[in-house]
């Protein structure tokens, strides 16, 4: 299987990615329509068909409804959402007309909880959830699968950036006394858009930690 990883806007980071694993990336904003409907035929004609997506762009614009701007809700909505809109509407009539497809949105446990001060990054990935569920019902006879995984919180950069001492709160609520490791997200998503995950779709997979039991 040939891989190709699409990335917004860190070039250093996309660089060192492609050198340690010689998986190809792709620049764009998945918040852009027009951008995935060109980015994907571009690897489609390059690479081939693109048979698995996995929707894994987020951003987060934090705080209260009092203090939230438009801006910082529409961007969320935008990318985090509409990003999943925008790719699968780019590949989801070739996997159709294939007969075989395999879609994994990342969505999230604040998106299954909510969380103090997401209204948007929660609505967003609440969204996805339901996206999820109806996309599934659509390409469940034409042998596209359509799942989520709703992660809790791993050991990222946007976790890192986490103030230290709310951090040791949240990994308090965590059952299992940990964060997660964005392998054990890996793990599930490889699962997912396997040959044995072929009579799964319209789920979402909850990996958490027990912090929130859906």
């Amino acid at each position: 299987m040939t891989v190709v990883a699409v990335y917004a806007g860190n070039d250093e980071a996309a660089k060192e990615f492609t050198d340690r694993t010689g998986i190809e990336t792709r620049k764009w904003d998945v918040g852009d329509h027009q951008a995935c409907i060109d980015g994907c035929a571009e690897i489609t004609e390059s690479v081939g068909p693109i048979d698995v997506l996995v929707n894994n762009a987020g951003i987060t614009r934090d705080g209260t409804m009092q203090r939230m701007t438009f801006d910082d809700w529409n961007e969320v909505m935008r990318v985090n959402l509409g990003g999943c809109f925008n790719m699968a509407k780019a590949i989801y009539p070739g996997m159709r007309e294939r007969g075989w497809g395999r879609i994994v949105n990342i969505g999230s446990i604040n998106g299954q909880a909510g969380q103090y001060g997401q209204v948007n990054y929660a609505a967003a990935k609440s969204g996805i959830h339901g996206f999820t569920k109806a996309l599934a019902q659509e390409g469940a006879r034409t042998g596209v699968t359509v799942n989520a995984i709703a992660p809790g919180y791993i050991d990222t950069d946007m976790v890192a950036a986490v103030p230290e001492e709310v951090l040791e709160k949240i990994v308090a609520k965590i059952p299992v006394g940990r964060l997660g490791q964005a392998d054990e997200i890996a793990r599930g998503v490889r699962f997912l858009c396997s040959e044995d995950a072929g009579f799964v779709t319209g789920s979402t997979m909850s990996i958490n930690g027990g912090q929130h039991m859906y």
